[in-house]
């Protein structure tokens, strides 16, 4: 992987995405009906939080990590909204930046996913899965292989 690249060739464009106001059941269903672990919450295109799935079930299980708890309370899905529960003050890089930039902050501050924000527009995001999956296609050659048997 080339750590000099910039984020937007690898980071995710295809987002779901809620809105602040909408209920705990259309994130329920985000969650559900999509292959996703973070749901961006915007406002008009800004973003303005994050919901990790981890955070969102700990907050319907009463942030319980027993596995007696495994009936969520339905009425908390229809009472609370996305802003209830979202992450906000999120580490945000343009899609210019260098895959380093994404690195150095899911170094530092153990995070999972960063959003990737143009002119205060949400246009994807980047998480540690994206760099994983990038690694894992990555092409090893021959003379990479045989360089490294020489150095050890």
């Amino acid at each position: 992987m080339n750590v000099l690249a910039p984020v937007k060739s690898i980071m995710s464009t295809k987002l779901v995405t809620v809105n602040p106001q909408d209920k705990l059941m259309t994130v329920k269903e985000a969650f559900e009906n999509n292959n996703i672990h973070h749901l961006p919450v915007v406002r008009f295109r800004e973003i303005v939080g994050l919901i990790s799935k981890t955070d969102f079930l700990h907050f319907l299980r009463g942030f319980n990590r027993s596995d007696e708890d495994r009936f969520v309370d339905n009425a908390r899905l229809r009472v609370y909204h996305a802003e209830d529960i979202m992450t906000t003050g999120l580490a945000k890089i343009g899609s210019e930046d260098r895959i380093g930039v994404a690195l150095e902050i899911f170094l530092e501050n153990r995070f999972h996913a960063i959003p990737i924000v143009d002119n205060n527009e949400l246009v994807g995001i980047v998480t540690t899965f994206d760099i994983l999956k990038c690694l894992a296609e990555e092409k090893v050659t021959a003379k990479q292989i045989l360089e490294n048997r020489k150095t050890k």
